[in-house]
């Protein structure tokens, strides 16, 4: 192998078995940014509220939907409260770090 290749190959798959070391706990709390973000956004949008917070209500691994092939994912329940309405946000992640995005949310 030539050595121009032999160091990022080596450093590439130094990262990915990194990757692979880190806990369900570990992935969920480096997605949860984006989750809350997305939810966030979602909910300022559909309550007509510029000042929105959000909680987080529960978040889980879920399996890929094809038992053998594709991605878990990270699904987070966010609520969001402002300008005197509440939602709730179903926000899923790939577990690849592809990108987060909100499912219908349910207003109260």
């Amino acid at each position: 192998m030539n050595a121009r290749f032999a160091i990022p190959l080596a450093a590439t798959l130094v990262a990915t078995a990194l990757a692979g070391c880190q806990t369900t706990a570990q992935i969920m709390d480096a997605s949860q940014p984006q989750a809350i973000s997305i939810a966030q956004r979602r909910a300022q949008f559909e309550l007509s509220c510029p000042n929105v917070t959000t909680t987080v209500l529960s978040r889980e691994e879920v399996p890929p939907v094809l038992q053998f092939r594709g991605t878990p994912r990270l699904e987070y329940t966010i609520g969001a409260a402002g300008c005197n309405q509440r939602g709730t946000y179903l926000v899923i992640c790939p577990e690849d770090g592809s990108g987060c995005f909100a499912a219908a949310g349910r207003r109260e």
